[in-house]
């Protein structure tokens, strides 16, 4: 390791304190780094500082430090209750991470106590847990910080406790805000009395918003790595060496086995754009490459991250199968490469996926695999993030290790499914990428791309309605009989399929059938039975008057629509019914309003 040194930190122009001298000694930090000795005299003389620095520079104790020492220096010393610092960071495992090392430093002052809140536990034990213990310095994820603000009810007063704020730290700032917690972060940052952090490895512009609308007369710290010139604006360590592989998207995934079974005693992080592709090749790899440990993390895992990220960075060599979740300011020691087998959504991403290794004055590597229409990409990277990246050949003698995977779902419904679903989201994902004008969804080969996901049949989705795939050979097989290897999954699949057809058998039969293709001669012979049935019946229920009768009752129905019209008087219509010939005696006395009734 080569140091990246600006001096001991006796030489820092404000004194540190015995203990924490003693503690940097015991971690083997015995030099700052440029970032360290950059903003540590700000933040400790009242400054907001907004720091800009490559990932893996060590902007952790760049603010672990200060706060401890400004903590140290308060006048009146902090009650159990009271929050002197709050530390914000978008994911558990940096959160986890950053209070790991904020513990060595706070465990020489008893008088401190410290909090960890993040997603993934009860809610209700962390309110418990800081009523009895406290919590002078608070290491959170945003959403499970707002949440206690909102524990008023449970005994927990946090809006109280933040009076005594003395310093509130933003780590990885532009994904707090990437991740919506703008107005949480900026409701925060009206705390008074505090001094503010806001760091990074990129600066965007809602960063900049942010630092004009939170932070009082910030000093901005841009900080690069010895060797790079002042005009470059490089965001990688200049340790690293980056390279990218251009394969089709039915290679891609043989190209990455074989890269793996060569190279098991290293340590590697393989970023996947999906929380489903992360289950599925997760499961592919777990099967092919043998005599490695292999590790699975991504959002959507609720409570066992933390224990896999923690059994994971104690590894000495071993593959962790990962979403952006790792992506940002985790410190995994000794990662060889990092291996990008899709790439992120956004050019920022890159970086702090490359971040991963050659930190703090190691060296590392990393590798992107690119689809031959995504090989514009590298001009990119290379202008937008000043991000050079050298091409790596592709692997000979690789083996075809898709057929092994076909077989693999056909054995097991749950692979089918994972391979499914993880096609379905990668397309969609895929849609979504940022820089479009590359990552076009158009002219992605979805046949291939199927191919190489080792799908049985194409899955129905809207991106694929109305499209041919004559290069793509469905596996001749009803994909509805394949059983899950799981007995207990397949058994309750079984029950509710058998739930399924009752309840569709029941609705036939309650359903008036209708035999839609019938011949449309016969359905007119139908109708004109109908019609004189319906005849007949009106004949056989009628009344009982003769035919005559019948008669004798429309003509004197006629004339009394003459006569209410004003055609004839009243004189000519009582002559018209008496001349009609067609009325009895016991029909004399039919009144006009009797007429009135009939019409």
């Amino acid at each position: 390791m080569e140091h990246v040194t600006e001096g001991s930190w006796e030489s820092l122009p404000v004194p540190l304190h015995p203990q924490v001298l003693s503690v940097l000694r015991e971690l083997g930090f015995p030099y700052m780094t440029p970032v360290q000795s950059a903003t540590i005299p700000l933040f400790m003389k009242n400054k907001d500082v907004a720091a800009e620095a490559v990932t893996g520079s060590g902007k952790t104790l760049a603010f672990v430090i200060p706060i401890v020492e400004i903590l140290l220096r308060r006048e009146e010393k902090l009650k159990k209750s009271q929050v002197g610092a709050i530390i914000i960071t978008p994911t558990r495992e940096l959160a986890v991470q950053i209070e790991e090392v904020l513990s060595h430093f706070t465990k020489p002052f008893p008088q401190f106590s410290q909090i960890l809140w993040i997603g993934g536990r009860n809610p209700g034990e962390d309110v418990a847990r800081f009523k009895e213990l406290g919590g002078n310095i608070i290491v959170a994820t945003p959403g499970r910080l707002e949440d206690m603000f909102r524990r008023k009810a449970e005994g927990l007063d946090l809006a109280s406790c933040v009076r005594s704020l003395e310093v509130l730290v933003l780590d990885e700032a532009d994904r707090l805000l990437d991740m919506g917690f703008e107005t949480s972060i900026n409701t925060i940052l009206e705390f008074p009395q505090r001094r503010t952090g806001l760091f990074s490895a990129t600066q965007t512009q809602e960063v900049e918003n942010l630092v004009r609308a939170g932070l009082r007369n910030p000093v901005r710290i841009s900080v690069k790595e010895k060797g790079v010139a002042a005009s470059s604006t490089q965001k990688t360590p200049s340790r690293l060496e980056n390279h990218y592989m251009v394969c089709k998207a039915d290679e891609k995934f043989n190209q990455l086995v074989h890269f793996l079974r060569n190279r098991k005693q290293e340590k590697h992080l393989v970023f996947f754009s999906t929380c489903a592709c992360v289950e599925y090749y997760g499961k592919a790899l777990e099967t092919l490459v043998k005599g490695v440990k292999i590790m699975c993390i991504h959002g959507k895992m609720k409570y066992k991250r933390n224990k896999i990220f923690m059994e994971f960075r104690k590894l000495q060599s071993g593959i962790l199968v990962c979403t952006d979740v790792m992506a940002r300011g985790i410190d995994i020691p000794e990662v060889n490469w990092v291996l990008q087998y899709d790439p992120p959504s956004n050019a920022s991403a890159f970086v702090h996926r490359c971040g991963r290794t050659a930190r703090i004055g190691h060296g590392g590597s990393a590798l992107v695999f690119l689809l031959p229409m995504e090989e514009s990409y590298i001009s990119f990277l290379a202008i937008n993030q000043k991000c050079p990246l050298q091409e790596m050949k592709l692997q000979k003698n690789t083996a075809d290790l898709l057929p092994k995977l076909k077989a693999m779902a056909l054995g097991d419904r749950a692979v089918f499914e994972k391979g499914m679903k993880a096609f379905v989201s990668y397309v969609q994902a895929y849609a979504k990428h940022e820089c479009n004008l590359i990552f076009r969804l158009k002219d992605l080969d979805f046949a291939s791309l199927a191919r190489g996901f080792a799908l049985l049949r194409m899955p129905k989705m809207p991106e694929l309605r109305g499209k041919l795939f004559p290069d793509f050979v469905p596996v001749d097989v009803n994909t509805d009989t394949i059983p899950f290897k799981d007995k207990i999954r397949e058994k309750q699949r079984q029950k509710q399929l058998l739930e399924q057809q009752r309840k569709e058998k029941t609705e036939n039969d309650g359903r008036r059938k209708f035999i839609k293709n019938k011949a449309w001669s016969k359905q007119k012979a139908k109708k004109e039975k109908k019609k004189k049935l319906t005849e007949k019946r009106k004949r056989e229920e009628g009344s009982d008057m003769e035919d005559e009768d019948m008669e004798e009752l429309l003509n004197d129905t006629r004339l009394l629509k003459k006569f209410k019209k004003g055609k004839i008087t009243e004189e000519e219509f009582e002559k018209g019914l008496l001349t009609s010939g067609k009325r009895s005696t016991n029909k004399a006395d039919l009144e006009i309003s009797d007429l009135e009734d009939d019409c």
